[in-house]
């Protein structure tokens, strides 16, 4: 709600992490773990690569807290920087070079029932499908947005750009995505009453 307070707590739990307190180490964890991992599974579409490079990113983080200094952008752009570099290097030691990988069928749907679940998993599998056909500025604004779940200042901070230009490129984005679901949606495909 207060944007000056919550930085301010986060300056606070980052600087006591800095010097080794482990409750505040947890409690970063705690917090930004569970958005890192969304991010890497919408940016590899593997659960188990989600898992391991959102350890890997905390591993690098831990690594590199003592050192970390603060300037214009909080600790959350820095935390997402790692990721992203994180998720680069996989791709390049996987040659997938921007690539998704198929996802997989364990990946968490809130649903009502067996069948909303069914139609959920399709439509979150076409989607992946279309996303990779999506420019890398804009895959990138995606995975941010809605898998990490970080707000357009957060990924403007994160990608080094300003908010204006997140915005445009989540709009130019989510065009274009509508754009592939209906070209793939087959003709004669209505909605049943």
């Amino acid at each position: 709600m207060y944007p000056e307070l919550e930085a301010q707590g986060e300056r606070l739990l980052v600087d006591a992490a800095r010097v080794g307190d482990e409750g505040a180490i947890a409690t970063l964890y705690n917090r930004y773990f569970p958005r890192v991992y969304r991010y890497m599974l919408v940016r590899t579409g593997n659960v188990g690569d989600a898992e391991d490079l959102a350890e890997e990113v905390f591993i690098r983080v831990l690594d590199a807290l003592e050192r970390f200094e603060w300037r214009q952008v909080p600790f959350s752009a820095w935390l997402f920087r790692i990721a992203h570099n994180a998720v680069v290097s996989h791709q390049r030691r996987d040659g997938a070079r921007g690539r998704f990988s198929p996802l997989s069928p364990s990946l968490p749907v809130n649903t009502q029932g067996p069948e909303e679940a069914v139609e959920a998993r399709l439509a979150l599998d076409e989607v992946m499908e279309a996303t990779r056909n999506l420019p890398e500025a804009q895959r990138k604004v995606i995975a941010l947005r809605f898998g990490a779940g970080l707000s357009v200042a957060e990924t403007a901070r994160a990608l080094g750009k300003s908010g204006g230009n997140v915005k445009v490129i989540q709009h130019k984005a989510i065009v274009k995505l509508r754009e592939l679901l209906v070209e793939k949606k087959p003709e004669g495909d209505e909605e049943k009453a």
